[in-house]
């Protein structure tokens, strides 16, 4: 099954809920797909082809997932790919030698940790996440990974908010699984 007819059937199973969280947003919940094994597959597997293609020379060392839903794919999309995973978690929740980044939100600012020794100097590594708006959170996790003198391959999303242009801030290529949102919900 090719990537794009996959594609279809995850963004099918996507449940909409307009002005949510602020008015303005469509937010797309893309949980749904968790509750069907079938779609988790076809998830895992999309991000799987797409990565084997980008990489052929299978020179992935490490899936970087963020707090919290790049949690929920992340661990086994490195599992379908024989590679570690490394959690970035926000600030507080992980032990020992830490390197850290700071990032905007809407309101305010939060910070991002990563375990010192969780990736070896000079690895390759994908950023994943589930969904890419102004890019302050992937941003502050290519920051950490650079930290530790790894290098960002790739950041993979399954929806990007095209209209926050969040992408230009990247330094690397950028993968969106499903077809994203080009402007902001109308009033």
């Amino acid at each position: 099954m090719s990537i794009e007819v996959s594609a279809q059937e995850l963004k099918a199973a996507l449940h909409q809920y307009p002005n949510f969280p602020t008015r303005g947003i469509l937010f797309e919940d893309f949980l749904p797909i968790f509750r069907s094994p079938e779609l988790f597959q076809k998830l895992i597997d999309a991000f799987k082809m797409h990565l084997q293609e980008a990489f052929p020379e299978g020179k992935i060392d490490y899936i970087v997932g963020l707090e919290s839903r790049g949690f929920l794919f992340g661990p086994s999309v490195a599992l379908a790919l024989g590679v570690g995973f490394v959690p970035i978690r926000k600030a507080g929740k992980l032990p020992g030698e830490l390197v850290k980044a700071v990032y905007e939100k809407e309101y305010g600012t939060d910070v991002f940790e990563m375990q010192k020794e969780a990736i070896a100097a000079n690895s390759n590594v994908i950023i994943i996440d589930d969904i890419i708006a102004t890019g302050g959170s992937a941003v502050a996790a290519g920051d950490l990974v650079r930290q530790v003198g790894a290098n960002v391959l790739e950041y993979d999303f399954v929806m990007e908010l095209d209209f926050l242009k969040g992408r230009e801030k990247l330094p690397a290529p950028v993968f969106t699984l499903l077809n994203a949102q080009k402007e902001a919900l109308k009033h």
